[in-house]
């Protein structure tokens, strides 16, 4: 029997559409979804906790993290800053995931930067998988990365709420 992962899952409309968000018992987040299919979740999920079954329980600002969230899209942009956070993925997936929290809000980097900010200028295509496999969309700021020609690249939440968010961001900061 596999052991049981018991995670909070609650439901955040934002001018870009519903956000589900997930955390543990602890208060850490662990997931950001652009969906309304709750079955999405769960499958991504199982595959970012492999070996455990995961159990999602319905809660209301899962220990503020909710209202954290929306006082971002609010305009308070640094209400997200220092949300504690928990991933699963690889030591080399959570040390891009790290760096991405360093950019600061409102700015954006190319992807051959982001790799040389953590020491590794040869693993640009490296980085960028593991930006696209970033699971906190928004608080793990992934959607600040660009392509080196200054284009917007993929993102999860597709391109026009890529361009919405970064235009929040510099909006916000004038």
């Amino acid at each position: 029997m596999s052991p049981i992962l018991p995670l909070l899952l609650d439901r955040l409309a934002t001018p870009i559409g519903d956000m589900l968000i997930v955390a543990d018992r602890e208060g850490n987040l662990r997931a950001t979804f652009w969906t309304d299919e709750e079955g999405e979740v769960r499958q991504f999920l199982e595959r970012q906790y492999l070996g455990f079954q995961i159990e999602l329980e319905a809660e209301a600002n899962l220990h503020a993290l909710t209202t954290s969230i929306g006082a971002y899209f609010a305009g308070d942009l640094h209400s997200i800053d220092a949300l504690p956070v928990q991933t699963a993925g690889t030591s080399f997936q959570r040390e891009v995931w790290g760096a991405l929290r360093e950019i600061p809000c409102g700015t954006t980097i190319s992807y051959r930067e982001l790799a040389r900010r953590i020491c590794r200028p040869e693993a640009v295509r490296a980085v960028g998988a593991a930006n696209g496999a970033n699971p906190i969309g928004v608080v793990v700021p992934c959607h600040r990365v660009i392509g080196a020609n200054g284009s917007l690249t993929g993102y999860g939440g597709g391109i026009e709420r890529k361009r919405w968010l970064l235009d929040h961001e510099r909006q916000m900061r004038l």
